[in-house]
């Protein structure tokens, strides 16, 4: 069986809404499982450029799946290990939260396969 790799890279700004109001990060930061394939998440690195905690969760269908604090000036790397299965049709997409009026800006790399 092949798979194909799959990421989302890129640096994002913010403004933050409160750490209990989740918000999309950028439009670009969704994608839907094609039919016929399922989606394995596998990594997320991050960094958080602001003096605040603030934190990244990765959604299926609105649902969160993963959630990624970081601290202030601070970045992660998280190997999944526990890699879970997104079936066909489904919405996977990046959300944040970060306290209110909060500003800055967040690395993201996360990585995925396809099979």
């Amino acid at each position: 069986m092949s798979s194909t790799p799959m990421f989302w890279q890129g640096v994002f700004g913010f403004t933050g809404t409160g750490l209990h109001s989740p918000a999309p990060l950028d439009t670009s930061l969704s994608y839907v499982v094609p039919p016929g394939m399922t989606a394995q998440p596998l990594y997320f690195r991050g960094g958080n450029s602001s003096d605040e905690l603030v934190y990244v969760t990765l959604t299926r269908d609105k649902e969160s799946m993963r959630v990624f604090p970081m601290g202030a000036k601070a970045s992660v790397n998280v190997p999944l290990r526990v890699v879970s299965d997104v079936d066909p049709d489904s919405v996977l997409a990046l959300t944040f939260a970060a306290p209110q009026g909060c500003t800055g800006s967040i690395v993201v790399d996360l990585g995925w396969v396809l099979v």
